[in-house]
């Protein structure tokens, strides 16, 4: 486990601008009351195997007794880098997204089934989304009783989604919390 350098680090703070933006340093600034020291810590990133993880200072003293090969998990991950270099949010960063969320989407009962299945949200399942909304940015998707289901990337903007035609995809699906039953081997 060793901690990002610049160019990762540049990759995550990049894809997690997208969907918390200016909200990243709250993020990041967050204080940790882990661990016995009185005063409390902060969070921070490490890299472990291609996985991004989003743990505490105290936690990460303290995983240092035990040898990288032993070592499976630490914190939260966050995401992970490919073999090209490029990185993915995976669905452990949901918690994360959704607190911190700059853009939302809450989504009709009817179709959060669709979407727990791995398809697209439809204009005609889309209960709410937040305004200045623009093509491209990233949302996360919401239960209307405040459940995160997942996120993803919306292909219309908040004032396009208004004269849609209901069977036009408004928001791209890129990780949703079905995919726990779908590829458990892989997570």
């Amino acid at each position: 486990m060793r901690p990002l350098d610049e160019a990762e680090t540049t990759a995550v703070f990049e894809k997690l601008f997208k969907f918390v933006g200016n909200n990243l340093k709250h993020l990041v600034d967050r204080p940790s009351h882990e661990g016995p020291d009185p005063t409390p810590g902060r969070y921070c990133f490490r890299l472990h195997k291609n996985r991004v993880f989003y743990v505490s200072d105290a936690l990460v003293r303290r995983a240092t007794n035990i040898s990288r090969d032993r070592l499976l998990s630490l914190g939260t991950s966050v995401g992970k880098f490919t073999h090209g270099g490029k990185f993915h949010l995976t669905v452990h960063a949901l918690d994360l997204l959704a607190a911190h969320a700059r853009h939302k989407v809450w989504l009709k009962p009817t179709s959060e089934m669709s979407f727990l299945y791995g398809n697209h949200v439809l204009k005609s399942g889309l209960a709410r989304i937040t305004d200045n909304v623009s093509a491209g940015d990233g949302v996360v998707v919401f239960s209307m009783s405040d459940l995160p289901l997942g996120f993803g990337i919306a292909s219309k903007s908040t004032q396009d989604c208004r004269k849609l035609d209901p069977n036009a995809i408004v928001v791209l699906n890129q990780v949703d919390v079905g995919l726990y039953v779908r590829k458990e081997d892989d997570l």
